[in-house]
């Protein structure tokens, strides 16, 4: 599984930051691994220098092997909240996604 990481012009998207979600997107997809391709992040701060408690938004967009990508979007007022919670969106996803294909 491939993972690769993005930020808008407005979140300095160092290599610690990138490491922290990598991090977290996989201890939470990482028995998805095999079946996936690759996992995007894309950080974004919607609101710039307004700021605001949900301003920052975390999109994830896994791409199953042989099927259509999936996407989730987190949203929170830190960077590192907003990718748990997009983490989580997309581990229920996928256990939905991979369960189903499963039963048929």
């Amino acid at each position: 599984m491939l993972i690769q990481f993005n930020t808008d012009n407005r979140i300095t998207g160092d290599e610690d930051l990138a490491a922290q979600a990598e991090e977290i997107v996989t201890s939470r997809l990482n028995r998805f691994a095999s079946r996936l391709s690759r996992v995007e992040i894309h950080l974004a701060d919607v609101n710039g220098p307004r700021g605001g408690s949900d301003d920052i938004v975390c999109t994830l967009e896994a791409r199953p092997e042989g099927g259509k990508p999936v996407t989730v979007k987190g949203n929170a007022g830190q960077t590192e909240t907003a990718v748990r919670d997009a983490s989580d969106k997309m581990q229920a996803l996928l256990e939905t996604h991979f369960g189903k294909l499963r039963t048929h």
